[in-house]
């Protein structure tokens, strides 16, 4: 059992013994909104539901077929919950718990909504983090917050709430495939308005048994959802489906999300020659703006020729798109014609035919959801790639995502470095001008990039790598990140676009465009111009909190110095003059503490501290403070010498957090006494004849191997004190 001041989470047995044991627990017998979590032994299925009547429930439960194999339960009670806290908690564990990837949810995916209530943000968000917390140090979760927030396995879970846009989409799709009118659906919308989720969501709905939903807790809205999704199960009781994803290396990432999803399995992941080796009931295509006609294929030339004969086409005249079509009774689209990059991917005229078509039916996505900028953001991006922004337009500033232009690629590579440190996924990537030297076997270089005298090395594999391990000193093009999610991106703008100052276009140079087989056969200037642009425009749209941009051509980078905010080559420390600070209004404290291993000194007072600014994306409270973190002990995370923003601890778990703690009066600690910087872990409590230890591990997070984790046990512990709980690196 963990206990909390806030609430409570008990453990038992998932048998016939459980409602007698509830007898004790009055949160049950007053009928006061709980939410509970059954799990097997085997740590590899998981139920969270919510309810008010836990008797009632748990009755169904045992009588169910497929959860009374679960063995264990867990409920979660507090004074503090209601009835929509309880919703909104049991929607969170059921977006982390299948993002964590420990378990595969039973849970349907319908029913998940957002909850807006009183204090929701306020207060309820850290209970949830505490709950998350506590459910990590019983081995129900695995992961961190911010690192499940970062992986694939959550950001394309079907367990997402749906907008009423997509919802809009998702009714158009189902009614289409009941009533046999249309054989073609095809879904509208740019980077970022959540295709890919809407794909996936569709997948597990109609592939969730009926038994695994749960009526009790759909609202009236859901009901509807409900009877298509049983309309469908009568038409396609075992339905054959097949999601199409052209690109290899997002395919390799979806086909992990699947593998980690209950009633998918990887193999429903496909390239498009894989279409031929069946038929399907539906298919639905992702990034269907990237099917591919006969058109530069290189080494696939002879495999798409296979594939044509196999299903008895003309292989000068068909293409991917044609497959799909044969070979489904019913397709879903994906489609956005401003994300085709090359001259093989399927002509846009091809889809115009297919949508004027009167078995197809259209429907749009608007809605920005990647980006922070939201849509105002997109079609500012637009209009400065198709230079409709005039010197009236006021340069783009937004609260909420940083647009920045830089002129070192040595700012912007260290910028890009220090938002991964911070965020996480923050990656360099460029356009195709330069040639990929290192990917030679008799190559004797070790770069391919070369601005400035930094060399730079492009992306060594072409398969997730977004989440390699180098992609962090690496380049990535745009065959590696079309599709992916990006916290921070950092785009090079190479020589092979440029800005015509007497016409006020840009222009394209295509003798420094180096995707062979992105330019060859194109004749028309303004054709290969449409594909870099549309290039451009994509992985601009790939940063959910902010795009960097650093431009080659002196032209092009007068031009975007107009509408971006340029970087400020000054380190800004933003130390304020006592007659600018409005505290905790405009600033925080900046005490002078000299932390990390071996440097300490006391904790100043308010009175004496500088006071300094924090950037915009931070609203400065009084329970923020920053300090100077000296070191290399923690250098995986803070870099020796940062400014960084902590929030005072006040209470609740600590596990798994970095923390600023004092330590006094322990003299036989290695590090000296003072303050000190370093990741918490509790250890669980050792068993002895004679008393149970308690312990703590203190652990530095560095790339060099000498530093060692402290531990603190029984009275070393009365001498520690936790004093902040690490936010971000300032500067």
């Amino acid at each position: 059992m963990n206990q909390n001041p806030v609430f409570t989470i008990k453990k038992f047995d998932f048998d016939s013994t459980l409602i007698s044991e509830f007898n004790n627990i009055h949160y049950i017998k007053d009928l006061w909104p709980i939410v509970y979590i059954l799990s097997d032994g085997n740590v590899n299925e998981a139920y969270v539901g919510e309810t008010t009547d836990a008797y009632a429930r748990m009755n169904s439960h045992l009588k169910n077929n497929i959860k009374n194999k679960l063995v264990t339960v867990h409920l979660i009670s507090s004074e503090k919950f209601n009835k929509s806290a309880t919703l909104d908690i049991e929607s969170n564990l059921i977006k982390y718990i299948s993002g964590d990837g420990q378990y595969k949810l039973i849970n349907g995916n319908i029913g998940l909504a957002n909850h807006n209530y009183y204090q929701k943000r306020e207060i309820y968000w850290d209970i949830f983090k505490s709950i998350w917390d506590n459910l990590r140090s019983v081995g129900i979760a695995k992961h961190p917050i911010d690192f499940i927030n970062n992986s694939d396995l959550f950001k394309y879970s079907p367990y997402k709430t749906l907008t009423s846009e997509q919802k809009s989409g998702l009714l158009v799709i189902m009614k289409n495939l009941l009533d046999n009118q249309y054989k073609s659906i095809i879904i509208e919308g740019g980077a970022g308005t959540g295709k890919t989720i809407l794909a996936i969501f569709l997948f597990k709905l109609l592939n969730t048994s009926n038994e695994d939903f749960n009526f009790e807790e759909f609202g009236s809205d859901e009901f509807e959802f409900m009877e298509l999704v049983f309309e469908l199960k009568k038409k396609y009781p075992n339905p054959k489906m097949a999601l199409v994803v052209p690109m290899s290396s997002f395919r390799t990432t979806l086909k992990k999300v699947f593998k980690n999803i209950k009633g998918l399995n990887s193999n429903m992941v496909i390239g498009p020659a894989e279409i031929v080796k069946d038929t399907f009931d539906i298919v639905i295509v992702d990034e269907s703006h990237r099917l591919r006609r006969r058109v530069n294929l290189g080494a696939y030339f002879r495999a798409f020729d296979i594939v044509c004969e196999k299903l008895n086409l003309n292989r000068y005249t068909c293409n991917e798109l044609d497959w799909i079509m044969k070979q489904s009774e019913s397709a879903i689209y994906f489609y956005d014609e401003n994300q085709s990059i090359k001259p093989s991917d399927v002509k846009k005229e091809d889809f115009d035919k297919l949508k004027r078509n009167s078995l197809t039916k259209i429907e749009f996505l608007k809605s920005q959801f990647r980006s922070k900028g939201g849509n105002d953001y997109v079609s500012y991006i637009d209009n400065l790639l198709k230079c409709k922004l005039n010197s009236s337009d006021i340069i783009f500033n937004s609260k909420e995502y940083e647009l920045i232009l830089f002129d070192s690629i040595e700012d912007i590579r260290n910028e890009i470095k220090s938002r991964d440190i911070e965020n996480g996924l923050s990656r360099l990537v460029a356009g195709y001008s330069w040639p990929w030297m290192t990917n030679k076997k008799d190559s004797k270089q070790d770069y391919d990039i070369e601005i400035e005298n930094t060399r730079l090395k492009w992306n060594s594999t072409n398969i997730d790598w977004v989440n390699s391990e180098n992609s962090r000193n690496e380049v990535g093009c745009i065959h590696t990140t079309q599709g992916y999610d990006l916290n921070y991106t950092g785009i090079i703008f190479g020589n092979e676009i440029t800005f015509d100052k007497a016409t006020n276009q840009i222009k394209i140079i295509k003798e420094n465009y180096y995707d062979v087989n992105g330019k060859q056969s194109i004749v028309e200037p303004e054709e290969l111009k449409d594909f870099i642009l549309n290039i451009y425009k994509t992985i601009m749209l790939r940063g959910i909190k902010g795009t960097y941009v650093y431009v080659c051509d002196n032209n092009l980078r007068d031009y975007f110095s107009q509408f971006i905010p340029k970087f400020k080559t000054e380190k800004q420390t933003l130390i304020l003059q006592e007659s600018e600070v409005i505290p905790y209004v405009n600033s925080i404290p900046l005490y002078d503490l000299k932390v990390a291993a071996g440097n300490f000194s006391n904790l100043q007072t308010v009175n004496d501290c500088q006071w300094i600014a924090v950037p915009k994306t931070y609203k400065p409270s009084n329970d923020l403070f920053a300090c100077k973190i000296v070191g290399e002990s923690m250098n995986k995370i803070i870099p020796n010498g940062s400014i960084c923003m902590f929030r005072k601890y006040s209470g609740g778990s600590r596990d798994g957090k970095i923390v600023l703690v004092e330590h006094t009066n322990i003299q036989d600690l290695d590090f000296g006494s003072g303050y000190t910087v370093k990741e918490y872990r509790s250890k669980k409590n050792i068993e002895s004849e004679q008393w149970n230890h308690h312990s703590i591990i203190l652990r530095p997070l560095s790339y060099n191997i000498e530093y060692n984790d402290i531990e603190l046990m029984d009275d070393d512990l009365e001498n520690l004190k936790v004093i902040g709980i690490f936010e971000c690196v300032l500067y």
